[in-house]
């Protein structure tokens, strides 16, 4: 059992190698490469829980306790010299990755509301995604709002409905079992940690930190627990005149296939704009077969668009 244990974790370094190398970080791929062959980190991620095993988590953990190692050598010698305080960071932290450049496509899944908008974002982490008014917006050099500390940039295939206005974003709920606090040092310190090093690491650390400034300056609205159990009560949060609209990114990933059917039927049942960006067949009614390592756009589990995972692209279909 022990065999078949380790060998699944170092299949699931491997696969993970092919997507940091697409996810332009040649970095994490060595190192994951490195760890499905070495057995001393082998045995530190077989101590761990199944669910505490992800090459990010164990990434994210040695980055965030000394900064990412230089090659798997380094790696080794971080597991050997300080494999209990890494071991009890994967414990007891998440997988949370809060880029705020998804909200280019949320936007767009935003911009034929009239009126007043309430956000309820479930798998909120530190709740980045729930400024989209706050930011700035270049389509194709095409701007919208005014510009702001973050300011994002996308390119665009496909009939993109780009708003000629910011969405009037009248209330913000977050919901995690996790939640992080964008004006608490140490949980940025932890996002920063989740960002894979490489040649788009510069940008991406710059525009976390404006937008944790912008949102540790007037904090949404946070509920921690269970997104299904705890998503009606979000929703009594909002006021009574505006538009509801619930929204994730790379959540749905996470719970088991039972679950997701259980949270779609949910919030069919709830009147909301539900707007997902998600893989492939994630959403209960997209196709399987769309986005290959991107995400599908979705409203009402309709796929509008294939997104770029970490922002700048939209492909509408």
């Amino acid at each position: 059992m022990a065999d078949t244990d380790r060998s699944r974790i170092a299949r699931e370094y491997r696969t993970f190698a092919e997507a940091a190398a697409a996810g332009n970080s040649p970095l994490y791929a060595a190192l994951s490469i490195g760890v499905a062959e070495d057995d001393l980190v082998l045995d530190l991620l077989q101590s761990l829980p199944a669910d505490r095993r992800q090459p990010m988590l164990l990434f994210g953990a040695i980055a965030f306790l000394s900064g990412p190692p230089a090659d798997p050598g380094e790696l080794r010698q971080r597991i050997r010299d300080d494999g209990d305080r890494i071991r009890e960071t994967m414990r007891t932290r998440f997988t949370q990755t809060n880029e705020p450049a998804r909200c280019a496509a949320l936007l767009t899944a935003l911009g034929d509301i009239q009126g007043p908008v309430g956000l309820v974002e479930v798998g909120s982490s530190a709740g980045l995604c729930l400024y989209p008014d706050r930011y700035s917006y270049e389509f194709d050099g095409r701007p919208v709002g005014p510009r702001s500390a973050v300011h994002l940039t996308c390119t665009t295939t496909g009939p993109v409905p780009v708003p000629d206005r910011l969405p009037d974003v009248v209330a913000r709920v977050g919901i995690d079992r996790n939640p992080l606090d964008p004006a608490d040092p140490d949980d940025r310190a932890w996002l920063r940690a989740l960002i894979w090093p490489g040649p788009n690491a510069a940008p991406r650390l710059e525009r976390l930190d404006a937008a944790a400034g912008i949102a540790a300056a007037d904090p949404a609205t946070v509920m921690t627990g269970d997104l299904i159990d705890l998503l009606p009560a979000a929703l009594e949060r909002l006021p009574a005149d505006c538009t509801p609209v619930v929204f994730h990114t790379a959540v749905l990933i996470y719970l088991e296939r039972a679950r997701r059917k259980e949270f779609a039927a949910l919030v069919g049942t709830l009147g909301v704009r539900w707007i997902a960006q998600e893989s492939g067949g994630v959403v209960p009614g997209t196709p399987h077969d769309l986005g290959g390592p991107d995400f599908v756009l979705s409203r009402n589990a309709e796929a509008l668009a294939v997104t770029a995972p970490h922002g700048g692209r939209i492909d509408w279909l």
